[in-house]
């Protein structure tokens, strides 16, 4: 007499492939990313419409990171720079560097957490040339440098449930080193750059997406593992880090 075939488990012995690119539910579009694109080209317009003969323009004037007004207390300084560039080529490749990262990066992240990452990194930047270069500097590099390091940090954390993710970071860490090096060209603020990398991998490290593969009914589903309570307590911890960084530079010069 045959025995009857041993009852299917409920769910499969292993989990289907996962998807290249991991995104939490209802993030389609990444809307920051296209916000922030769109926020610096209408302020680049606005430098071109404010220019004067000797080739500044009063958004630079009064927005480009510049230590002795910092120092003396134009501390949005350390802010505007992210939404300032010194020409339209220089505008034209931040622009793409911000779409090709920041897209799929925000899908991953969410809005939110996204634009935490890209001020914070942009901050870190600024406080970090504030602190080791004396030269005037504008862009939104340091951000963008803030976040390919929360690229690469995604793609380690996540590595199990990512096809291909040694490559992809491989391919992450070496644009981030290429850059690096092209930065120590003159006129480049390569210490925004290294500061922007330090702030996005501090908040990416601790209060980036870590998924985890949960069994459901039908199937499998994503949960991240980290809180909006812990995501805000990170953010608000880099802050007060590079916050104390000015205090302390400014109270010794």
């Amino acid at each position: 007499m045959n025995s009857s075939p041993p009852p299917q488990s409920e769910y499969p012995q292993t989990p289907p492939t996962p998807p290249r690119i991991i995104r939490p539910p209802g993030v389609n579009r990444p809307y920051v990313t296209y916000f922030m694109i769109a926020s610096c080209v209408l302020v680049y317009l606005g430098q071109m419409a404010t220019g004067t003969s000797g080739g500044g323009d009063l958004l630079m004037t009064w927005g480009a990171k510049v230590n002795s007004a910092i120092i003396a207390g134009q501390y949005w300084r350390l802010i505007t720079p992210m939404w300032l560039h010194g020409s339209l080529l220089h505008l034209a490749f931040n622009m793409y560097a911000l779409y090709i990262f920041g897209s799929n990066l925000e899908r991953s992240y969410g809005h939110g957490r996204y634009l935490m990452l890209y001020l914070l990194s942009g901050f870190a930047g600024n406080v970090i040339s504030f602190m080791m270069s004396p030269r005037a500097s504008v862009g939104s590099s340091t951000a963008i440098f803030g976040l390919i390091a929360a690229q690469g940090v995604f793609l380690y954390q996540n590595r199990k449930l990512i096809r291909n993710a040694q490559g992809m970071l491989l391919n992450t860490l070496t644009i981030a080193g290429i850059n690096l090096v092209l930065g120590l060209s003159p006129g480049i603020d390569n210490w925004g750059h290294m500061g922007g990398l330090i702030g996005g991998l501090a908040f990416a490290w601790s209060a980036g997406p870590l998924w985890e593969v949960q069994p459901e009914i039908g199937g499998f589903r994503l949960v991240n593992q980290r809180s909006k309570r812990r995501v805000i307590l990170v953010a608000a911890g880099v802050a007060i880090v590079f916050t104390a960084l000015v205090v302390l530079k400014v109270s010794t010069s």
